[in-house]
């Protein structure tokens, strides 16, 4: 006989058995009483609770809010190096003159703000202006179209 041919005499027990006499008895391992020797029993899950606590999550089903539109941000300066009098300026040719770039994949909403000075007249297409910029181009006589 060799070792890989002794079998056994009985198969091996695979799952507990519990309150069937012997010398673990009624309780078998469970402990006495309580939510977790009753059969059926159902606790919360913990990571549930962990979740809950995470403050970025905000809660166990959190669905963020959309992200908001990224603006563009271009000074009056930036406008009077790169563009000549009379042309426009629009998201578009800010993006054709590298001023700013793509966001996602889309062309993003630009603002103009007020740093520096503007001799030439521009005409300004789709663009906002903060309060300072608009009373520059306004003295100036640019043209704004939207």
């Amino acid at each position: 006989m060799q070792l890989h041919q002794i079998q056994r005499d009985h198969p091996l027990k695979t799952e507990k058995r519990i309150g069937r006499g012997g010398k673990r008895g009624h309780y078998s391992g469970r402990g006495i009483k309580g939510q977790k020797a009753r059969a059926g029993r159902k606790l919360p899950l913990q990571i549930k609770e962990w979740l809950k606590r995470y403050h970025k999550l905000r809660g166990f089903k959190f669905n963020p809010l959309p992200e908001k539109e990224k603006i563009a941000e271009v000074n009056l300066e930036t406008l009077e190096a790169k563009f000549q009098e009379g042309e426009v300026v629009s998201p578009q040719s800010l993006l054709e003159k590298k001023i700013i770039r793509k966001v996602k994949g889309k062309v993003p909403k630009v603002k103009i703000l007020g740093r520096g000075g503007l001799s030439k007249k521009l005409v300004f297409k789709n663009c906002l202006f903060s309060q300072k910029a608009l009373l520059k181009v306004k003295d100036l006589g640019c043209e704004i179209k939207s």
